[in-house]
């Protein structure tokens, strides 16, 4: 047999056990960097599998070889922890866990991963390359897990790698495939100010803080488009701001919060001295001091064209229908920590049944159609066969 036809074998012989496994999973949610029990289960049917696997350092996630080993590695990650949400799906198997839930699919990544590893290992004498399963923790905060484990070596000998993330705006049987940045870069943006405060009636005589605060509020955000090329998709958003109490008495101190969010590699880099020089101009004139807390986050994930060609004739064998485009995501995303080490592409499954609400993700509500389980192992299989 090929290797197509033994995974298509396993996958119906085990396909429900995909959705038990996923179910499981769901129910039993852990918070970023307390992912042991899901790393348990994993690790445990991968050793049913015969396989060999190490837990990451940090004692949650783990890596797991196999394949050829004189042959170039490929590698495929999925995301394991769960988010400090409360769920209101009223499924059966819904979170047992109070206020931990997967309202982002990591539950289903996960699962989709360890089918196409087992999948993988029936037909591991006729895999063309080796491969790297990394599962990894903590990709909902940040500093994101994907540090750790390319620190720990996930990325050691490896030449590409590959992710699926669930995308409930698409259907159920097709998988998104763009060339370049499908994530954004994503920082956060603290100010704090600082001046002698005063009252209303006298604002010539200190520095006005609200004025100040309401200069950065509107400049930055629109200097900042006029200083960067609009095709880099760089948008500012203010997310908070705090300053006084009393309508008659200027404060001393303020905070505005916000994030900055970039498509383009060269241009994350530049960002936080060209929004600390843009500041600088629009409070030199108010005599208002401030402190930046500029916290970088992930950078973009930019799929190269040759890693995003081979997810494409991964899904084109799907089906005549099942490749779909996709357009670039305003989120972050730490897969793209791996595509600082090799090159490689992430890819959007489609999770929506086809008909009702297209519930997005992070929300108490989001579920997916398990039918999505198996094309994601298809999908993922698919790259490493015909590499």
């Amino acid at each position: 047999m090929s290797g197509s036809e033994i995974v298509e074998s396993w996958l119906a012989e085990h396909t429900a056990d995909l959705v038990q496994w996923r179910r499981h999973i769901h129910a039993n949610p852990e918070l970023s960097r307390a992912e042991f029990a899901t790393t348990e289960f994993v690790s445990g049917w991968l050793t049913k599998a015969g396989l060999s696997w190490q837990v990451l350092p940090s004692g949650t996630g783990l890596l797991c070889d196999f394949g050829p080993a004189d042959r170039p590695r490929i590698a495929l990650r999925a995301d394991m922890d769960a988010l400090p949400m409360q769920e209101f799906t009223g499924l059966s198997f819904a979170s047992t866990v109070p206020g931990v839930s997967h309202a982002c699919g990591h539950d289903a990544h996960t699962t989709v991963l360890l089918g196409t590893a087992l999948a993988l290992a029936e037909a591991e004498d006729t895999l063309p390359v080796g491969v790297r399963l990394v599962f990894q923790p903590a990709e909902e905060v940040m500093p994101g897990g994907a540090i750790d484990a390319v620190a720990a070596g996930a990325m050691d000998g490896v030449d590409r790698i590959f992710a699926l993330h669930c995308d409930p705006r698409l259907e159920v049987g097709k998988v998104g495939v763009r060339t370049g940045a499908i994530t954004s870069a994503a920082d956060t943006v603290e100010l704090v100010f600082d001046s002698p405060g005063g009252h209303t009636s006298r604002p010539h005589l200190t520095s006005d803080l609200v004025y100040a605060i309401g200069a950065v509020i509107t400049g930055l955000p629109g200097l900042l488009s006029r200083r960067v090329d609009p095709r880099t998709s760089t948008v500012m958003v203010w997310g908070a701001v705090s300053a006084g109490k009393a309508p008659n008495a200027i404060p001393q101190t303020g905070m505005l919060t916000g994030t900055v969010r970039t498509g383009d590699h060269a241009t994350w880099l530049l960002l936080e001295p060209l929004v600390r020089e843009i500041i600088d101009g629009l409070l030199a004139p108010t005599g208002v001091r401030y402190q930046l807390n500029y916290k970088r986050g992930v950078p973009p994930v930019v799929n190269d064209p040759a890693s995003a060609l081979m997810v494409e004739n991964a899904v084109r064998a799907l089906g005549p229908d099942a490749l779909a485009d996709t357009p670039q995501s305003g989120g972050g995303e730490d897969f793209s920590w791996y595509l600082e080490e090799a090159p490689g592409a992430m890819a959007r499954l489609g999770v929506w049944p086809g008909t009702g609400e297209q519930l997005d993700l992070h929300q108490p509500t989001f579920d997916i159609d398990e039918r999505a389980l198996a094309v994601g192992v298809r999908t993922l299989a698919n790259i490493i066969l015909q590499a």
